[in-house]
């Protein structure tokens, strides 16, 4: 042993810079695409969760209303406008990474307002997690009337990351759930 410590010390340290470098980068990179890339809300409805990891969190199949889209499991690329997100059929040019499939479900009519002509909901593949707290409810168990929605992020490449849950009433606009 040398007065410097034990012979391994120093490659430890060095392994958890190397590994604190990582996280803080990866970390970066979402708060910066958080603040510049675009957001809005889309409606989802909760899957029950299969996936062999631990912690609480909610599946969620985000539903777009998306009636030019053309046929099952075709690609789209996702927009925001007005503070929500659209899906517009991908163009030939399109890149793998920068489109999500469409799958079509059931009908639905916008903001359950009477009067709208009912839009063709497109489930997107893949699915997002969004994780919760341990001491909040499970925030998909929601009343009749109510609506689950998801705020995210519209990364360059990738599904879109999910930031905030809210719940719609009806016609009413989402309102943000508090989750601490």
């Amino acid at each position: 042993m040398t007065s410097d410590g034990p012979p391994g010390w120093r490659r430890g340290l060095g392994l958890a810079l190397l590994q604190a470098g990582l996280l803080l980068s990866l970390a970066g990179q979402l708060l910066l695409d958080r603040v510049t890339r675009p957001r809005g809300w889309i409606r989802t409805e909760p899957v029950d969760p299969h996936l062999p990891i631990r912690g609480r969190y909610v599946d969620l199949a985000l539903v777009i209303p998306a009636p030019e889209v053309g046929p099952s499991g075709a690609p789209v690329v996702l927009r925001a406008k007005d503070g929500q997100v659209r899906a517009e059929p991908a163009g030939a040019a399109t890149p793998r990474s920068r489109s999500l499939q469409a799958f079509p479900g059931a009908s639905w009519t916008p903001g359950a307002s009477p009067g709208p002509v009912p839009a063709q909901l497109w489930r997107l593949e893949p699915r997002v997690a969004f994780f919760i707290p341990p001491e909040v409810a499970d925030p998909s168990r929601r009343p009749p009337g109510e609506q689950l929605w998801v705020e995210v992020t519209l990364p360059a490449e990738g599904p879109p990351r999910p930031i905030r849950l809210g719940v719609k009433r009806g016609s009413g606009p989402i309102i943000p759930l508090a989750m601490r």
